[in-house]
């Protein structure tokens, strides 16, 4: 009997059944990471993981070179990234589980990511690590074997616009931008990551924790749309281009976007970082777009 296609979303019992079922037939990811303590996510992992789950680090697999006027995660390169996964075993059509502890903000990352190679088989363990636990499932410390698997990119599934891209719309608003950042952040106050505070001029602050419920777990495709919805107004999702500080959390509000059907928004990879790091470009504070 085939499995289930899971594109956006998987429950622990899901996917504890999943397991059950045909222990290999998903290639779990742990993508659990601190920016302030970048080692602190592979450690965790190190004293109990989802059985039979690998672990990506944030800065050294999902990310590429910095130069200091790219942002802090910039995009890794395609080829570098296809080689990664599979290396880790990534077969084409396999279904991939990402899953972390920080309300799924790292393991968005890894969701768009394989969306931007042309891979859909992809879902987020919904309410992560807590969520696995509190239903009862176990954890192991071993770390799988290694076994080279065939995954190679495909046609992009998910788009980016780039700095200068976003320098026009400062002109033409021929898109609506969507910051992910804590609303402090957005409007230049508590700034603690990035030199300069504030957001790029027109964009909307929606903070990407408010895609969840208090339990962690994803709010409804229904709640989700009225809430996008009544962001962007009339602006179609196409229009739409989210960012955030570096790039990884506005894969969250791009994950919510696609669960409530809203479909076809842009990822702008050098976000808030890239933009402030050259000083002749405007900011904006306070909670006005």
């Amino acid at each position: 009997m085939p499995h289930t296609h899971h594109t956006t979303l998987i429950s622990a019992a899901n996917l504890a059944a999943r397991l059950a079922a045909a222990p290999g037939s998903a290639l779990i990811f742990d993508c659990r990471f601190d920016l302030a303590a970048p080692g602190a996510g592979e450690a965790a992992y190190a004293t109990g993981h989802l059985p039979g789950a690998h672990y990506l680090h944030l800065d050294r697999d999902l990310s590429g070179v910095k130069t200091g006027t790219n942002g802090r995660h910039p995009l890794p390169d395609r080829a570098a990234l296809v080689a990664t996964l599979a290396g880790f075993g990534l077969n084409e059509g396999q279904q991939v589980i990402a899953y972390d502890a920080q309300d799924g903000m790292y393991a968005a990352r890894l969701w768009w990511l394989l969306r931007w190679l042309g891979h859909d088989s992809v879902a987020l363990l919904d309410g992560g690590l807590l969520a696995w636990e509190a239903a009862g499932q176990p954890l192991d410390t071993q770390v799988p074997a290694k076994a080279p698997g065939n995954f190679k990119a495909g046609k992009p599934l998910a788009v980016t616009v780039d700095v200068q891209a976003v320098e026009r719309n400062l002109t033409t608003r021929d898109h609506l931008l969507i910051d992910a950042r804590a609303a402090d952040r957005y409007r230049g106050e508590n700034e603690t990551i990035d030199p300069v505070g504030g957001h790029i001029p027109g964009a909307l602050n929606h903070y990407f924790k408010d895609n969840l419920a208090a339990d962690g777990r994803f709010k409804s495709a229904h709640d989700l749309r009225e809430v996008f919805g009544a962001a962007i107004g009339g602006t179609a999702p196409d229009r739409v281009v989210l960012q955030c500080g570096s790039g990884v959390t506005a894969c969250h509000n791009a994950l919510a976007m696609e669960i409530a059907g809203l479909h076809g928004a842009a990822l702008y990879p050098g976000s808030w970082s890239e933009w402030c790091a050259n000083p002749s470009r405007p900011v904006a504070t306070g909670a006005t777009p």
